[in-house]
């Protein structure tokens, strides 16, 4: 009861190529690599987009609303 043999192994194969057919395997296969490559792709696109538009200045500070309240 402990690992499957050879026929196991082989009793599965051939019944997954029965569900989904010997074409199908590969276009599936195909589509996970497109979107893995897509979503690498946007990953470092997020990353360079984030150090575009981060800009700080050392001298400028940023005052809370409640500070802003109290003033008025």
């Amino acid at each position: 009861m402990g690992s499957f043999s050879i026929w196991h192994w082989l009793i599965v194969l051939v019944v997954v190529l029965l569900l989904f057919g010997r074409g199908k395997i590969p276009e599936l296969m195909g589509d996970m690599a497109k979107g893995i490559k897509s979503f690498k792709k946007g990953m470092s696109d997020d990353e360079a987009d984030d150090s575009k538009t981060v800009e700080h200045r050392n001298d400028e500070t940023v005052n809370s609303s409640k500070e802003k309240a109290s003033k008025s």
